[in-house]
């Protein structure tokens, strides 16, 4: 397992640019072969997730406006998003004991997964149950797979503001069916710029590792 991000760790800005050019043109394959020249350098799994992949969120979320909005630009980097993670990440089989079960959406209009997908493999590859309600999921969704599952923790995406009053919403709909006990963390472009009790949740994650060291700290209480 790669050591904690570092901001000491050496990279070449230059390679990391490249990674994120491949990425926002949906090329799989350069991105690919990117992302492993870095590892091989040495460069951290996280390092490589922060800034380039999560760039590259950042960079489409910019262009997420009515002039500039384009799916197939988004599906395209999306789907290169996702090779490199699984590059870093390989599928594998579900350890039988868990570290605790996390559930995760991006809410009713919202229809990216991006940060969604990428906090789901890498809770999954630190050792969580992580079940994923998708997107544009409704509330009551989103709090009946709580019911069902019993979760320590949910993680909200969110790329559009839209979604900001249904996340207001989630803390008092779950207290109203006794899961007050439940961690709420929100994340994404749109949800990062709020405080935390404009959102009514319990954490605001900067990043998707910023998220799980949230988690791993609830979880170690």
């Amino acid at each position: 397992m790669d050591a904690p991000y570092s901001k000491g760790d050496k990279m070449d800005p230059k390679k990391i640019d490249a990674l994120i050019h491949y990425l926002l043109e949906g090329n799989s394959q350069k991105a690919v072969v990117s992302a492993k020249e870095l590892h091989d350098e040495g460069i951290s799994k996280e390092q490589i997730i922060i800034q380039g992949l999560e760039e590259t969120m950042i960079q489409l979320g910019a262009k997420c406006t009515v002039e500039q909005f384009n799916l197939l630009e988004i599906m395209l980097a999306g789907r290169a998003v996702m090779e490199v993670m699984k590059y870093l990440y390989p599928e594998g089989t579900s350890p039988e004991e868990t570290k605790g079960t996390v559930v995760i959406a991006a809410l009713e209009g919202d229809v990216h997964d991006l940060g969604k997908n990428i906090l789901k493999m890498v809770l999954t590859a630190k050792g969580y149950s992580v079940v994923d309600c998708g997107k544009d999921c409704t509330i009551q969704q989103l709090v009946d797979t709580a019911k069902e599952q019993s979760p320590f923790a949910i993680g909200i995406s969110g790329l559009v503001t839209s979604i900001i009053p249904l996340v207001k919403q989630v803390r008092e709909v779950l207290n109203s069916q006794g899961l007050d006990q439940i961690k709420i963390m929100a994340g994404g472009a749109a949800l990062k710029q709020s405080l935390k009790e404009q959102l009514n949740v319990d954490f605001i994650a900067d990043s998707a590792f910023d998220g799980v060291n949230y988690l791993e700290k609830i979880r170690g209480k």
